[in-house]
């Protein structure tokens, strides 16, 4: 299906009844990801699966910004008059999510971010170094975004309301104490980190990711 949110044309699916679970893939991937997810939670819920603006099969765009994909999640969830909103979110869509919560926080009852940073700076430095020497060669402007965004402060993180789960992998590419502070900003969260699994090893076709939701969540 698609929608025009925010002046732009977003391709989704709809799975399962209940109370509504958004999935936010990651940069440069696709709602596919979320398949083996989706099969075990629309038992539990009516699953929403996005592509991102310029992603899978929904409107291209020339420019990249966090915040303008965050407004596309908020408009998305008004448009559908979505009540009691759980949002998902890995990696690039962790920090769209995380964005979007703490912009209008009554929107979001319960946040699951996956793989998320607050600062450039919070990806190790070796993989940042290697998405530099990509965008040099490349001039791929998915790559620019994660080099220059985001830039969230403490205070936007104090302004989330809803209970959050915050998720990483023992061998994730995002620095494992910067999401712990991000943790220390968000009353009622929770960081859990996952051994022996990277940064989307347990999100890609994969139904851990499902596991835990309904662990914490249900």
């Amino acid at each position: 299906m698609f929608i025009n949110v925010n002046n732009i044309r977003l391709y989704y699916e709809k799975h399962g009844e209940g109370n509504p679970l958004i999935l936010l893939h990651g940069n440069e991937e696709n709602h596919f990801i979320f398949d083996e997810t989706v099969e075990k939670l629309k038992k539990y819920y009516t699953v929403y699966t996005l592509d991102s603006r310029d992603h899978g099969q929904s409107e291209k765009v020339k420019e990249y910004h966090y915040q303008d994909m965050a407004n596309d999640i908020k408009d998305f969830i008004k448009q559908l008059d979505l009540k009691n909103v759980t949002l998902m979110g890995s990696s690039d869509g962790a920090i769209i999510s995380l964005l979007a919560s703490s912009d209008e926080p009554e929107l979001i009852e319960n946040l699951i971010l996956a793989g998320v940073n607050v600062k450039p700076n919070g990806v190790i430095d070796e993989v940042y170094q290697d998405m530099k020497s990509q965008y040099q060669k490349t001039k791929n402007p998915l790559i620019k975004l994660m080099l220059e965004e985001p830039h969230i402060s403490n205070k936007q993180l104090h302004q989330v309301k809803a209970k959050t789960l915050l998720l990483a992998g023992s061998d994730d590419l995002i620095k494992l104490d910067h999401i712990e502070r991000i943790s220390h900003h968000i009353e009622n969260s929770k960081f859990v980190i996952l051994d022996g699994e990277d940064h989307s090893s347990y999100i890609i076709h994969n139904d851990k990711i499902a596991d835990l939701i309904i662990q914490y969540f249900i």
